[in-house]
């Protein structure tokens, strides 16, 4: 693969990560609502989003694709898992 696939790969990949952490916000109102949701799966999403945060952050040099895509999921999973309780 070349260096141009390489960079359209990372950029369609890291705007489908975030709009898959993003999906969590109907959660997040539902259970603001009263409707709770499972706690279990956003915690999991939000445990797996900090590793490869702190996996792109400690690269070098910095993988800034993995850290942006995957943040989202850390905020989100972290809200949607506290919303749920």
């Amino acid at each position: 693969m070349n260096e141009k696939s390489i960079k359209i790969l990372s950029v369609v990949a890291t705007i489908t990560a975030v709009c898959m952490y993003v999906a969590y916000i109907p959660q997040i109102q539902a259970n603001l609502a009263g409707a709770k949701g499972s706690p279990w799966q956003p915690l999991a999403a939000a445990v797996n989003c900090t590793l490869w945060v702190a996996y792109g952050l400690f690269l070098k040099p910095r993988n800034w694709p993995i850290i942006v895509a995957n943040f989202p999921g850390v905020v989100l999973g972290i809200v949607a898992f506290f919303t749920s309780l």
